[in-house]
């Protein structure tokens, strides 16, 4: 009892659903990232338990519903349909230390049963144009306020944007630094790890009216 009293509990929960990744602070100090599908494919609800090879096809899959349960758990709602999983805070903690090794398995098992994940086809086949805005400094050194470019299939968060955009801004490139600017998708604030698709609107904001130094 006294165990269980002392192991760690959430101190924040936060889901990004463009990203389809779960965050979750635990009152350790540790923090762990789930995508979506993780989550999915390691659900122990009952109706699971039976199977004998892993779930396929939820590459794409997200969660729509965070339900408290008593102060020991959350149920996680898929838009697949699936509502029944219920996440025990020591299972969320287990599968967050421990992801990098259940991952490794999970894409074993896939490999086991001849199944090929879809999630690399499915981003090629969704590249097209994104549309760039730029502001205040940004905007006069680069002699433009928008511009529309091709989404490189190697670009899937704002981080590779702002890597890609570094890249190709030659002398510029150092305004794209991700510790000067903050970026928003579609006018919202995003994360460095927030994904970017095709038909994106992205803004890049200076954090600060000066440049910085040029290097």
């Amino acid at each position: 009892m006294s165990e269980e009293k002392n192991f760690p509990v959430p101190t924040e929960i936060n889901l990004h659903s463009k990203s389809r990744l779960l965050i979750i602070g635990f009152s350790d100090g540790q923090k762990f990232e789930y995508p979506c599908e993780y989550l999915r494919v390691y659900s122990k609800a009952a109706e699971r338990k039976a199977l004998d090879k892993p779930e396929t096809g939820k590459e794409n899959v997200n969660i729509t519903e965070i339900e408290p349960q008593g102060t020991y758990a959350v149920r996680l709602k898929f838009d697949d349909g699936h509502d029944t999983g219920i996440y025990s805070w020591q299972t969320l903690y287990k599968l967050g230390a421990e992801k990098e090794q259940l991952w490794q398995d999970y894409l074993n098992r896939l490999e086991e049963i001849g199944y090929q994940r879809n999630g690399d086809n499915q981003r090629e086949k969704s590249m097209g144009k994104i549309t760039l805005m730029y502001f205040a400094y940004i905007a006069k050194y680069l002699r433009r306020e928008s511009e529309t470019l091709d989404l490189p299939p190697s670009v899937n968060t704002v981080e590779d944007v702002l890597s890609w955009l570094s890249k190709i801004k030659h002398e510029n490139g150092y305004l794209m630094n991700k510790d000067n600017v903050t970026v928003t998708i579609n006018k919202q604030f995003a994360e460095m790890f927030t994904r970017v698709e095709a038909g994106d609107e992205i803004g890049i904001v200076p954090v600060s009216p000066t440049p910085p130094p040029r290097p």
